[in-house]
C-alpha cells in the first residue's frame, strides 16, 4: 500500500512539473499555429516595428522566470526523494537493513607488562673538545676523522721546538741557581767558622782578664770582632735564603717549561668516537681558541634521556627498586632488535612549562647502534600484571568518558561492558 502511494506521488509530481512548464513556455512564446497559408493574405513579411518595451513588464516576467526555476527544483528534489523512497534496497546495497558481520574474539588470561611509552633522545655519555693549550705551527695529525680512538691515544703534535728551547733555557737558569746557592752556602760555613774561632778568642779573653794578663781594651776589640762575624754569618744566612728561593723559582719556571713542552703532543682525554677535523697540518693553532680542533663522543655506554607527564611520578617512584626499571629503546628503522638498559636518573624538578618529568637510562652500547643525537622510542616498564584479561586492541571502542567493549551473551546477544 505504502509503495502504491508513493508512486502515485511520483506520477503526480512528474504531471505538475510538465503542465508547469508547458504553460511558462506558452507565455512567454506566444505564436499562431503553423498550418496552410490564406489564399487572401499573400505570404509576404510585415514591415517591422519597434514597440517600447516597459520595465516593469520585463521586470515581472524575470520573476516569472526565477519563480519557476525555483519550482522545477523543488518538483525535481520530490520526484527523486520520493523515487528513492519507494525503490526497493536489497541487502548490502548500504540500506538500513544491511548486515554488518562482526568476528568475536575469546577473552584470554596473561602477564601484561605495566609500560610507560615516550619519545627519547640520545645522549653520548660525555663529549669533549680538543684544543690546543700552546701556541705553535700543527705538525701532524694522527688519527682519521671519525675512528675510534683510545684514552692517551696522541691525536696531534704541534711543533715542540720553542717549548724546548725555553725548556733548555729555565733548566740552565735552575742550574746556575743552584750554583750560587752552594757559593752562599760556602761563604756561610767560612763565616761561622770566623766567628767560632773569635767566640773562643773571646771566652779565653775574658779569663786572661780577670787574671789580670791583659788590658780591658784587647778584650773588648774581641768581643766586637766577635759580634761582627756573627753578624755577617746572619747576612751570609739570609742570603743564601734568597739564594734557594730563587733556586725553587727557577725549579718551577723549569716544570712549568715542562709541562708547556708536553703539550705539544695532544692526547685523547677519553676513549670514544672522533668527529669532523676542524684544522690540518701545517696550520697554528692557539690556546682558547674558540673553534675546537675536533670533538671526542663517549658513546659506550651511553645515556637515553626522555620526559614522562608528572601525573606518572608517583608510578614510577613506587616502582623503582634497588637494580632500576628497565627501559627498552627501539631505534626507528630498527625495529627487530631492541635495545634495553637501566633507568639511572629521575630529575628532581617538574618542568613547570610543560608538566613534564626528565628521565635518563644508561645503555651499554657496545654495539655502536645508538648514535647520540638520534630520537628513539622509549617503553619504561614499570610491572607485571600476573593473569590479567586482555582483549584484542581492535575490540576496544572509546566512548566519551570511558572505553568499553561489546560482550556476547549466552543468547547470542551484546551487551557493552567498560574496560580499563
Amino acid at each position: 500500500m505504502t509503495a502504491r502511494n508513493d508512486r502515485g506521488n511520483r506520477s503526480l509530481a512528474q504531471r505538475s512539473l510538465k503542465c508547469v512548464m508547458e504553460e511558462q513556455v506558452s507565455r512567454e512564446f506566444p505564436s499562431t499555429p503553423v498550418g496552410r497559408a490564406s489564399s487572401a493574405e499573400p505570404l509576404v513579411a510585415d514591415t517591422p516595428q519597434i514597440k517600447p518595451r516597459r520595465r516593469g513588464k520585463t521586470r515581472a516576467r524575470i520573476v516569472q522566470i526565477v519563480s519557476v526555476l525555483v519550482l522545477v527544483v523543488v518538483l525535481v528534489f520530490l520526484w527523486r526523494f520520493l523515487g528513492d523512497k519507494s525503490s526497493p534496497r536489497t541487502p548490502g546495497a548500504g540500506g538500513r537493513n544491511e548486515v554488518v558481520p562482526v568476528e568475536m574474539a575469546a577473552v584470554t588470561q596473561r602477564d601484561v607488562p605495566t609500560v610507560l611509552k615516550a619519545i627519547g633522545n640520545v645522549e653520548p655519555l660525555s663529549t669533549i673538545a680538543i684544543r690546543s693549550q700552546v701556541e705553535g705551527v700543527l705538525q701532524s695529525v694522527a688519527f682519521v676523522p671519525g675512528q675510534e680512538v683510545k684514552k692517551g691515544a696522541v691525536l696531534f703534535q704541534v711543533d715542540s721546538r720553542p717549548l724546548q728551547a725555553a725548556l733548555s733555557q729555565a733548566e740552565a737558569n735552575l742550574l746556575k741557581a743552584m750554583a750560587q746557592v752552594r757559593q752562599g752556602q760556602d761563604i756561610v760555613a767560612k763565616d761561622e767558622a770566623t766567628a767560632n774561632n773569635d767566640q773562643v778568642i773571646a771566652k779565653r779573653d775574658a779569663n786572661l782578664l780577670e787574671a789580670g794578663v791583659i788590658a780591658r781594651e784587647q778584650y773588648d776589640n774581641d768581643v766586637a770582632k766577635l759580634k761582627a762575624d756573627q753578624a755577617t754569618v746572619r747576612a751570609d744566612q739570609s742570603a743564601v735564603a734568597n739564594l734557594q728561593a730563587a733556586q725553587k723559582a727557577e725549579q718551577a719556571a723549569v716544570e712549568n717549561a715542562r709541562v708547556q713542552l708536553s703539550y705539544t703532543t695532544i692526547r685523547a682525554p677519553i676513549a670514544g668516537k672522533t668527529g669532523n677535523l676542524a684544522v690540518t697540518a701545517g696550520n697554528l693553532v692557539q690556546p682558547n681558541a674558540t673553534t675546537s680542533m675536533v670533538t671526542i663522543t663517549q658513546s659506550a655506554p651511553i645515556y637515553v634521556t626522555f620526559s614522562v607527564p608528572e601525573r606518572d611520578l608517583m608510578r614510577i617512584r613506587q616502582s623503582s627498586g634497588a637494580s632500576g626499571l628497565t627501559a627498552e629503546v627501539e631505534i626507528p628503522g630498527d625495529e627487530s632488535n631492541h635495545v634495553f638498559g637501566k633507568l639511572s636518573l629521575v630529575d628532581n624538578t617538574v618542568d613547570v612549562a610543560t608538566g613534564t618529568v626528565r628521565l635518563k637510562a644508561t645503555c651499554q652500547n657496545d654495539d655502536r647502534r645508538l648514535y647520540p643525537g638520534q630520537f628513539v622510542n622509549v617503553v619504561l616498564t614499570l610491572g607485571i600484571q600476573n593473569q590479567a584479561i586482555v582483549v584484542p586492541s581492535q575490540a576496544v571502542q572509546i566512548g566519551q568518558d570511558k572505553s568499553f567493549v561489546y560482550v556476547v551473551k549466552a543468547d547470542m546477544t551484546v551487551e557493552t561492558r567498560t574496560v580499563k
